[in-house]
């Protein structure tokens, strides 16, 4: 009988890609995933620690699916798994086997042992590994877009940040193994690819040859002309002239940028250790419209952090309000415990910090609604996602990353079809396609 599967993933768009690699090849050893109410033999957690609530959230998991599944070998790996194994521990009353980030390549291949865990630790020392874990798969789930690891790890110790510790530093997957995934992933049907990593615009930097993002996005763009390729996080310091000419030259490099900003205040961003301050961050954006007017552009944005006073946060929405943007990431600012903003003593209390993220969030829809509207009675490239909204419409994404719902039959799902915007109904853009 085939072994039942349970894999719940956390986090980050890493996290969901080395999942779908764990389901791949538990699928290759024979296993199946397990259906709703159906119990496991075998349960991955892969759990994430980026804030304080992720890691919450990564206990009540590990609790939650030990008591669902009381047979089942559980696994739990990822960021929270790396940072806090000795928790993890404590907190379960049966023993599971716990894989750092650095041994995600071998955990398929424990989880199949007979054996049963006796608490097994797979750690290592995360902070010295010099080379990627390679994660390879046939196809990313049933999704009609893909995700591809191209690089893990982190070296700029931001002071809110845990994920350098949890991560290690930054390793690249050679081009050849990116391109021969992505080769995979083009034969199973995908059409676009989000092109991801921990510290994605440090690609290539740990390689001897002299090889960077730019330089793989072209090779991306160029070997594999009829997919879709989109950059995920990219610091504002990595967008240069020559990644904005590598997507200029390339239809299939979608405009459509995500650059964190996390504080609009020049005294806060030095005290996260962010390496630019407010204006060169306007001139990142300047740079990025003047190059695609059409971009969308994405901003993760922090409120709370240690230290921010209201002439600070005044000066964050000040720089939100007059950019060009067409989203927000608004988070609140979380202590993380061996972070050195964790030590600092000017924290802002949670009521304050709430405060200032609801009014980052109102203002994140009025720009989103506004970069809609720009598109209104146009036509644009829509992917065809294969599912379908409650009122039974086809939902796709445009070029410049724009959720279009509108109607037509179960053929189009996977397709890439011309969709012109026609209204905004409810924060929902609605389309009709333009030729059959």
């Amino acid at each position: 009988m085939k072994k039942k599967i349970i894999i719940n993933t956390l986090g980050c768009k890493v996290n969901q890609y080395e999942s779908a690699s764990f389901l791949f090849s538990f699928e290759e050893s024979g296993c199946q995933p397990a259906k709703p109410g159906e119990d496991a033999d075998i349960v991955v957690i892969n759990t994430c620690a980026v804030t304080a609530k992720a890691g919450a959230q990564s206990r009540q998991t590990i609790r939650r699916l030990i008591r669902r599944h009381p047979k089942a070998k559980v696994i739990v790996t990822g960021c929270y798994a790396q940072m806090a194994a000795s928790e993890i521990a404590e907190i379960v009353e049966t023993p599971v086997c716990i894989i750092g980030n650095g041994n995600k390549h071998l955990l398929v291949e424990n989880a199949l042992k007979e054996e049963p865990c006796d608490l097994t630790m797979l750690m290592g020392r995360i902070l010295s590994k010099k080379e990627i874990s390679i994660l390879p798969m046939r196809r990313f789930g049933d999704r009609t877009r893909a995700y591809i690891r191209v690089q893990d790890g982190c070296t700029n110790f931001c002071t809110y940040c845990i994920v350098p510790y949890t991560r290690g530093p930054s390793r690249s997957l050679p081009l050849d193994e990116v391109l021969a995934q992505t080769a995979r992933f083009e034969e199973a049907g995908h059409k676009e690819i989000v092109v991801t990593g921990i510290h994605v615009g440090m690609y290539g930097k740990d390689f001897d040859t002299k090889l960077d993002i730019a330089d793989l996005m072209l090779a991306l763009c160029t070997e594999h002309p009829k997919i879709r390729f989109r950059l995920s996080s990219i610091e504002p310091q990595e967008i240069t002239d020559k990644l904005l000419q590598a997507m200029e030259s390339c239809s299939n490099f979608m405009p459509h940028y995500h650059i964190p900003l996390q504080s609009g205040d020049d005294t806060i961003l030095s005290r996260m250790h962010r390496g630019y301050d407010r204006e060169t961050f306007r001139q990142v954006i300047e740079k990025c419209m003047n190059t695609f007017p059409d971009a969308a552009i994405g901003i993760d944005i922090l409120a709370g952090f240690p230290g921010e006073g209201e002439k600070e946060f005044a000066n964050s929405k000040n720089l939100l309000q007059e950019i060009d943007a067409t989203y927000f990431h608004v988070f609140p600012y979380s202590k993380r415990p061996g972070t050195p903003a964790a030590n600092y003593k000017d924290q802002v209390p949670k009521a304050v910090s709430q405060k200032r993220v609801a009014e980052l969030r109102d203002l994140a829809e009025q720009k989103k609604t506004a970069f809609y509207s720009r598109f209104l009675a146009t036509e644009r490239p829509v992917l065809v996602e294969h599912k379908r909204t409650r009122d039974n419409l086809l939902t796709g994404f445009t070029d410049n990353y724009i959720p279009v719902v509108f109607s037509g039959d179960d053929s189009l799902m996977g397709k890439i079809i011309p969709v012109r915007l026609e209204q905004i109904d409810n924060n929902i853009v609605q389309g009709k396609q333009t030729e059959k």
